[in-house]
């Protein structure tokens, strides 16, 4: 039984990765406006149905690995070393997300053709905005927790914030200005570096 739910679960994640490879495909070529759901599930060989089993709307292809990055870190966060201090934790976390990225939107392309789009198309501004601070409000309720006695509400809001914040906006610069992905891995870590030594 549990060898079925692993080959379930990979075919799955196939259906996901083409209906994203789809959508990426069709946005470069047609634009973003002028693509349609039923034209990415066609693209990928599946049922409108089927795309919406994995995505609740045309522009949650583009943040497709936003929730697996936020719970790479919450899951780290909540796993803290019994010694391991806010700085380290931070870092551990965001380290996590940043890894993630590499391996997923940056490689692929979907990170910069994301910040192209997202210059033009206001759904997926408001799409990004909510997710953003969604994710902000977990992380730091999260950080909270584990540091009780040191992070109120606050505190821990204004820290994540900051470290998310440099981050994304490190990530956004490099790729505006046409960065490979190495180059803006790097930006991303020298931006989580900086707000880490503000951390005492």
């Amino acid at each position: 039984m549990v060898e079925q739910l692993g080959l379930r679960e990979r075919k799955k994640q196939r259906t996901r990765q083409a209906l994203i490879e789809a959508a990426v495909r069709l946005f470069e070529d047609k634009g973003y406006d002028h693509v349609t759901v039923a034209e990415i599930a066609d693209a990928a060989e599946v049922s409108p149905r089927t795309f919406f089993l994995h995505f609740q709307a045309k522009e949650d292809v583009l943040l497709a690995n936003a929730d697996v990055r936020v719970d790479l870190a919450l899951q780290t966060i909540a796993e803290r070393r019994a010694d391991e201090r806010l700085p380290e934790l931070l870092v551990r976390a965001m380290d996590q997300m940043i890894a993630n990225a590499w391996d997923s939107d940056l490689s692929s392309g979907l990170a910069a053709l994301r910040t192209r789009l997202a210059a033009s198309v206001p759904a997926l501004q408001a799409r990004l905005l909510q997710r953003y601070l969604t994710a902000q409000a977990e992380l730091a309720q999260a950080l909270q927790r584990e540091f009780p006695d040191r992070l109120d509400a606050i505190t821990a809001s204004a820290l994540v914030g900051a470290m998310v914040g440099a981050v994304s906006a490190s990530a956004l610069t490099a790729l505006q200005r046409g960065d490979g992905p190495a180059e803006v891995r790097n930006a991303m870590r020298e931006a989580m570096a900086l707000v880490a030594r503000s951390v005492a």
